[in-house]
């Protein structure tokens, strides 16, 4: 298995920007780069001269570098065909099974809109690997400011299906609210209480809790699991479709304080 040397760049309060380095080419792409200046400080210390942007989505926390960043290095800025015209310095418009290369290693496009209208996910198979911005978080998933649940759900049972193994790359550190939330809906997971010891163990030693993997996801996430009955009886909707549950649990994170 062919993997890629990747380093999370916090930036804001909350956002990780991926450094993402195809060892075998020295080829690097940058994944939403919400601030340029701790990017390019990255990029400097690292000794690595990026070639690519990966946008996932139009939001301004992910695509505020694109342009410094692009009149910096010259790079090639990549992002999603349903969002084209909200992407600053867009060169090439991709969607729904398009290929995007990191230097050696191919990668496939997902759309999965929900969050956003638009908003696309980059699948690396030989890497085990995908950078999913705003659309699943860790335990989490990302709100509907655009997107109705049908297509939210549809989206993240698309990245369900991608092998166990495979790294998710979000974009945000939400990891501890979300467990907060999921223990309100999925009281009686065992996997979720182990999950929710480890993950307040790192962040009290300020590390991230990002990458998460699918695995991992589809035994804590309540929104990937939606159609689990303790988590549809939890909510009073023991005999609703998972799509209703999905909505039910949206809703309530929404809310949930």
């Amino acid at each position: 298995m062919t993997g890629f040397d990747i380093q999370l760049i916090p930036c804001f309060t909350d956002n990780y920007v991926p450094l993402v380095r195809d060892p075998a080419t020295g080829t690097v792409a940058i994944v939403d780069p919400a601030d340029p200046g701790p990017v390019a400080e990255a990029l400097e210390r690292l000794g690595w001269r990026p070639s690519l942007i990966l946008n996932t989505h139009h939001h301004p926390d992910h695509v505020g570098g694109n342009l410094e960043l692009k009149a910096r290095y010259g790079l090639t800025i990549v992002g999603p065909r349903g969002e084209a015209d909200k992407i600053p310095g867009i060169d090439r418009a991709v969607g729904e099974g398009d290929e995007v290369a990191i230097g050696s290693i191919a990668g496939k496009v997902l759309d999965v809109p929900g969050h956003t209208a638009g908003h696309v996910a980059y699948w690396f198979e030989a890497a085990l690997a995908v950078f999913v911005g705003d659309t699943l978080f860790a335990a989490g998933c990302g709100r509907l400011f655009e997107g109705t649940p049908q297509q939210m759900w549809a989206s993240l049972n698309k990245l369900a299906d991608l092998p166990g193994l495979t790294k998710v790359y979000c974009a945000h550190e939400y990891t501890e609210a979300n467990i907060r939330f999921a223990l309100s809906v999925d009281l009686e997971n065992p996997a979720l209480r182990v999950r929710e010891v480890s993950v307040k163990a790192a962040r009290r030693l300020g590390e991230p809790t990002v990458p998460t993997t699918i695995g991992v996801e589809l035994a804590t996430n309540p929104f990937l699991r939606a159609d689990q009955r303790a988590i549809a009886k939890e909510l009073k909707l023991a005999d609703a479709s998972p799509l209703a549950v999905f909505t039910a649990l949206r809703k309530a994170k929404d809310n949930f304080r």
